[in-house]
């Protein structure tokens, strides 16, 4: 679907890109991490079109430089800093929608499912939502289309433990549809994300490896904890994933399949009040 051919950017003399070649397929999950200064966000700048450079980039066959339009249609776009739009949210689902013929009514469903009220929000400026408010919206603009290909920039970084969950089940639902493209500074951020992992560094690539799929990115673990005696630090940790407790000591709640090695290094913060963990793994209807 993407091919890089021999890619070269500079700017004022220093070269940022040297020569990078790669290929991306659809079903491809992709991490691409690397350090600041690596070459990411020049190369996906590159990739949508909006730095010339020397070499050659092929999305579905066009050039994003010379047929940037239709190579835009085909892709959904998560940026890491929201951009500072006055529009209200109404308005630009509208806008977005119309500039790749996709159906606004999709995008606000998608909205609802990470837990936005969009009657509510619907007539705010966009610059007035919350962090998380606008994650989840560039995330539903992004996802609520029939994109080829999803580039996505720290996407879950200001989302809830339930709406990480649903963002994980949109991205089951896209896996075989859509490449994606998903860039960070940490891999562990993204791990549970990806399938396939580019490392880049001055500019190269210097690690491409495909990672077994273990978890499916749908499923849910129906979790009960229980601990020694009421501790109110553990107490405020445990509810921030959405879990409830009658009495303080025995506690219940679901945890997204992908997200299951990050609740259990919280819960390694308390080593010493735990007293048992059950978590049984089960598909989400």
């Amino acid at each position: 679907m993407i091919k890089f051919n021999n890619i070269k950017k500079t700017f004022r003399k220093t070269e940022v890109l040297k020569g990078l070649n790669l290929e991306i397929k659809k079903g491809d999950r992709i991490a691409l991490v690397g350090s600041n200064g690596a070459g990411k966000t020049t190369m996906i700048r590159c990739l949508l079109g909006e730095y010339t450079c020397e070499g050659e980039i092929l999305v579905n066959g066009r050039s994003p430089r010379k047929e940037r339009e239709l190579v835009l249609k085909d892709i959904g776009f998560v940026p890491q800093l929201p951009p500072p739009l006055k529009m209200p949210v109404g308005q630009l689902i509208e806008f977005s929608a119309s500039l790749c013929d996709a159906d606004p009514k999709e995008m606000i469903r998608v909205s609802e499912r990470l837990g936005l009220n969009f009657n509510e929000l619907k007539s705010r400026p966009f610059v007035k939502l919350s962090g998380g408010q606008k994650q989840k919206l560039l995330i539903s603009i992004a996802l609520g289309r029939e994109a080829k290909i999803l580039i996505l920039d720290e996407p879950a970084a200001n989302l809830d433990p339930d709406a990480r969950h649903i963002f994980f089940q949109l991205l089951a639902e896209k896996k075989d549809k859509a490449a994606m493209l998903i860039s960070s500074h940490r891999l562990d951020e993204v791990a549970a994300l990806v399938n396939r992992v580019i490392e880049m560094d001055q500019g190269i690539v210097i690690l491409d490896d495909c990672v077994e799929d273990s978890v499916e990115l749908d499923s849910v673990l129906k979790s009960e904890i229980r601990i020694k005696r009421e501790d109110e630090a553990f107490a405020k940790a445990i509810k921030a994933w959405r879990f409830s407790s009658d009495n303080g000591t025995f506690w219940r709640g679901q945890i997204a399949g992908p997200d299951r090695l990050r609740f259990l290094g919280v819960l390694s913060r308390y080593a010493a009040i735990l007293q048992d963990i059950h978590m049984e793994e089960q598909k989400n209807d």
